[in-house]
């Protein structure tokens, strides 16, 4: 099992704490919000994993770390980042967002799932956004459920009151699961690459859950990896705050 995080991103919605640093490098309790995640996955056994850099990429220089460079961040989005790293996608990995805390139980139950492709879902998010005014409720990425498998995902796509849970960035895909996705992504990417893609303007511009609608959409079983809490994103200054209070600044 590998782990692929994409930290390609600025972040700017945490200028200026991130106007020279990318915001996965900024400290909660002490230890960076990517330290905490290469820690949940080394916990689980994960030692292969993968970096994918872009804003003030000589900055995330941790060792034993596989790094890749999406140079068209500030143009591109989360998956044509996540494809840079595709020469790693030849085995099972867990894809993760590096603006996430998680525990390394969450990791476990998905390791544990024997979907070829995996979600973790909180099913308990809107307690999450209670008082968070700075990161609305229309921008989470929800997920409709049925029978355990995803039906619908994406930001704005699903209703609050259809959502069966949150996606909260972490997923695992099998050998199978990620060669199912690499397949749909170069069949977009040659048959469709300037046309809108599901929620984005184009491939170019998809989030994750735009490539995941994709599979859905296409037959492919996305399974439901349920959990309350357990885990934090860390998006704006507000949310910054509230991980420095539970953690100690």
């Amino acid at each position: 099992m590998k782990a692929i995080i994409v930290a390609a991103g600025p972040g700017s919605r945490l200028n200026p704490l991130t106007n020279e640093m990318p915001k996965c490098l900024l400290e909660v309790g002490g230890k960076t919000i990517l330290e905490r995640a290469l820690e949940a996955l080394r916990e689980n056994g994960i030692e292969k994993i993968a970096v994918v850099r872009g804003y003030c990429s000589h900055l995330i220089d941790y060792p034993n770390i596989t790094y890749y460079e999406n140079p068209n961040y500030r143009e591109n989005n989360i998956l044509r980042s996540l494809f840079y790293a595709e020469g790693e996608m030849n085995d099972d990995f867990i894809f993760a967002y590096s603006d996430i805390i998680y525990s390394r139980e969450i990791v476990t139950r998905l390791i544990e799932s024997e979907a070829d492709i995996a979600l973790t879902v909180d099913i308990n998010w809107i307690q999450t956004y209670e008082g968070r005014d700075l990161h609305p409720i229309s921008e989470a990425e929800l997920v409709k459920v049925e029978n355990g498998k995803v039906v619908k995902i994406g930001k704005g796509i699903v209703h609050p009151e259809e959502a069966h849970g949150e996606f909260i960035g972490l997923a695992k895909f099998t050998k199978s699961g990620a060669e199912v996705m690499r397949t749909a992504y170069h069949r977009v990417a040659e048959e469709h690459p300037a046309a809108p893609f599901h929620n984005a303007a184009s491939l170019e511009k998809a989030y994750m859950t735009d490539m995941l609608q994709e599979l859905v959409d296409n037959g492919s079983l996305v399974q439901s990896i349920d959990i309350e809490g357990g885990w934090m994103e860390i998006d704006t200054p507000q949310d910054l705050e509230r991980a420095r209070r539970l953690f100690g600044a």
